[in-house]
């Protein structure tokens, strides 16, 4: 029977932690020390995949015979990508500029050991429909969250009724992790 190899989460977001504890019992979490890319030559989807790659293989290169999941989670409208905001400033920015219309959430996911090399990196998309907000409910909304350290500024899973109206495609998706696809991939692993 073939032993399966450990499991390590590479973040330190408890809302990864949160869902991957739904699909694999047992996993530990390290914390990649890499910069993350906002190219403005890359595509949102593109920028979330190398971005889950390069946290993943930041960890794996210290234990090559674990499996790594690396995960990535982008906003954006159009080409334009909406990252963890500096402030609540840039924050209320955000949501101002999300107000009343569909966004796209992208998570980039990578999937990697380095003994034997395997690697499958996928993203999924999801769009969020962004109820009109105006500065008194935008304000409302961040007094009651802590956006920053949440790519575009929010939380679905925090007060996410306040200001969402409609989602088309994974909730989890935009949480963090898309864990109907994760699960899909870790069976075929």
């Amino acid at each position: 029977m073939k032993r399966k190899p450990k499991i390590i989460l590479a973040s330190q977001s408890p809302r990864r932690q949160m869902l991957l504890k739904r699909l694999v019992s047992k996993f530990e979490c390290e914390v990649p020390e890499v910069e993350e890319t906002a190219s403005r030559h890359l595509t949102p989807n593109e920028i979330a995949k190398t971005n889950a790659h390069r946290k993943a293989l930041a960890i794996a290169q210290k234990h090559p015979k674990a499996l790594v999941i690396g995960s990535d989670t982008v906003v954006a409208l159009g080409a334009k990508t909406f990252a963890k905001p500096k402030d609540l400033q840039e924050a209320a920015r955000f949501l101002k500029r999300l107000s009343g219309k569909t966004h796209q959430v992208i998570t980039g996911v990578s999937l990697l050991s380095l003994e034997p090399l395997r690697v499958k990196l996928f993203s999924e998309t999801t769009h969020v429909g962004f109820q009109r907000l105006n500065d008194q409910s935008i304000l409302e909304y961040l007094s009651m969250i802590n956006p920053l350290d949440k790519a575009g500024g929010y939380a679905i899973q925090e007060h996410g009724e306040w200001i969402i109206g409609e989602i088309f495609g994974s909730y989890t998706n935009v949480v963090g992790l898309p864990m109907e696809r994760l699960r899909e991939e870790l069976k075929l692993w």
